[in-house]
């Protein structure tokens, strides 16, 4: 009796795109320097190291996708490099920043933040094909972490002093993490191109904007970053309310032909 050919097995790549996986080892290696200055308390060093390493994580892909070189190992790397920049980073930061005050409650709302990130991220990597690419389900992980990020540098820069215990901030922490794994949607600004032709006014409103970061960018960032989080609940009330509203224009419609 014959036996069955063996069964061919594919043959492993070898080897990493090294450029894109150099910015993702950098955005991580910020994450990790942020989490070693709050331990020494050094809370503004710890934010500012967030932010760039939100820099270098959006540049990653788009290398990534100018280069050809992206892989399945580099999204993984992503992930995990994430999770610490992002996650763990922010959530050490804001806990021996503030949450350290509430006892077992201030740890559990770091560890909230940190549970939520990871099943955002999870739940990014198995919907990345079946979700339109113009939107996000949920609020971005590095938004979520800029949030924080800016609002510690913002509190320095009105000139506070050593940490700041108010409940609000482990309110919004909280909501932050909510709104990670919830289902709102938040425009990804993934269709602009600006490599294109554009209008002049959009030329010269984006130096205004520009100009404006550089004069106050502390202010500014933490601007953006809440605006941006608070953008998916205020877009889905004004869905709610217009459809609110056509529905009840509809309803008196019926009553009038009646």
């Amino acid at each position: 009796m014959n036996k069955p050919p063996p069964l061919k097995k594919e043959r492993m790549k070898r080897g990493i795109y090294v450029l894109p996986n150099l910015f993702t080892t950098a955005s991580l290696f910020c994450g990790f320097y942020s989490v070693i200055a709050s331990v020494k308390g050094d809370f503004s060093i710890a934010a500012t190291a967030i932010i760039i390493s939100i820099v270098f994580d959006g540049l990653d892909g788009r290398i990534a996708r100018m280069t050809n070189t992206m892989s399945k190992f580099g999204a993984e790397y992503d992930s995990l490099s994430d999770l610490v920049a992002f996650g763990v980073a922010p959530a050490v930061m804001i806990y021996a920043w503030s949450l350290f005050h509430y006892g077992k409650w201030g740890w559990l709302a770091a560890f909230l933040f940190v549970m939520c990130g990871a099943l955002r991220l999870a739940r990014f990597n198995i919907q990345i094909e079946l979700i339109d690419s113009r939107v996000f389900n949920g609020l971005p992980i590095p938004a979520a972490a800029a949030a924080a990020a800016t609002g510690v540098l913002l509190y320095y820069y009105l000139g506070g002093k050593g940490k700041f215990t108010d409940f609000a901030v482990l309110l919004s922490f909280v909501c932050l993490a909510f709104l990670m794994v919830s289902s709102i949607k938040y425009y990804s600004f993934k269709d602009l191109n600006f490599f294109s032709r554009q209008p002049f006014v959009s030329f010269f409103l984006i130096v205004l904007v520009l100009s404006v970061v550089v004069m106050e960018p502390e202010i500014m960032i933490f601007t953006f970053s809440v605006g941006y989080s608070l953008s998916g609940p205020v877009w889905l009330l004004y869905k709610a309310s217009k459809k609110f509203c056509l529905d009840a224009k509809e309803k008196r419609s019926v009553k009038v032909n009646h």
